[in-house]
């Protein structure tokens, strides 16, 4: 079902749950993807003075890729979008409703950017197997993307794959491109395969944020209760605290029962009954 053309939710959810991505629409308009595009450059500027670097070597082949880290500490509207509730609403449905709020970053591919390496961003915490989804990226993107401009690119089905082993040789030749608009939201399970793409145009950026997630037993890539300054951090409410994982209790009690919850439905019903 759709409304004015649009999909609906329920058919968003089955789309992710199936091909592990989809894309929901006109989560910004056009008018507000320009104005968060406007805070993230100026974020740019603030993470610079700081002394933080936009330009990884080990991530990306040359400085046309630009990356902004700690967006949450740069802005308060990265915090208002970390938590948007039609995002929240998915990544629920993927990890449930005990969640943490892992990174936010962004990622401006100029003209003359090129691909990363491939990967899937659960393999970079977790080790195989990967049989569930313990991670999601909610990618906002705030100019439109499509593969000139650097579009991400993912392999088809990949968020089936379990093990390292099942990667294709030829990997590289099955990457397609995500293409969205600017106030799109692309949701992209943990476990599918993708890198940045080339940006071959003359004159068009292609910025995006990426919001990750994941399940409450993993350790998040940022420490926020170092990272955050206090204020902040005073200023957020109980439910952001709770998925910053900020105070002094770490996952006691977020599992919802570890032996019934991840694991049974890892290894199944023998394994709940065993435990």
């Amino acid at each position: 079902m759709t409304m004015n053309g649009a999909p609906s939710t329920d058919t968003i959810k089955r789309h992710l749950h199936k091909e592990g991505w989809a894309v929901v629409p006109n989560v910004l308009s056009k008018d507000e993807a320009a104005s968060v595009l406007n805070c993230l450059w100026k974020a740019k500027e603030e993470s610079e003075s700081r002394g933080d670097k936009t330009y990884l070597p080990h991530l990306d082949p040359n400085a046309s890729n630009v990356r902004v880290f700690y967006l949450l500490e740069l802005d308060k509207i990265f915090r208002e979008l970390i938590a948007h509730p039609k995002i929240v609403e998915m990544v629920k449905f993927v990890l449930g409703d005990n969640f943490l709020i892992s990174n936010f970053t962004a990622n401006i591919a100029r003209p003359g950017s090129q691909s990363m390496a491939l990967h899937s961003d659960q393999s970079i915490v977790v080790p195989d197997p990967w049989k569930e989804v313990w991670a999601i990226n909610a990618i906002w993107c705030l100019t439109d993307v499509y593969k000139d401009n650097g579009a991400t690119l993912y392999i088809p089905g990949s968020n089936k794959y379990e093990f390292h082993a099942d990667i294709p040789k030829n990997a590289n030749d099955l990457l397609v491109p995500f293409e969205a608009k600017a106030g799109d939201v692309i949701l992209m399970d943990g476990r599918v395969w993708h890198t940045s793409g080339a940006n071959i145009t003359k004159d068009q950026d292609r910025a995006l944020l990426f919001g990750y997630y994941t399940a409450p037993f993993l350790r998040q890539q940022v420490n926020w209760t170092a990272k955050l300054p206090k204020e902040i951090q005073e200023d957020l409410s109980d439910e952001m605290k709770h998925w910053l994982g900020l105070g002094p209790i770490a996952n006691t009690g977020r599992t919802g029962g570890i032996s019934y919850n991840y694991l049974s439905r890892q290894y199944g019903s023998e394994r709940q009954a065993a435990l």
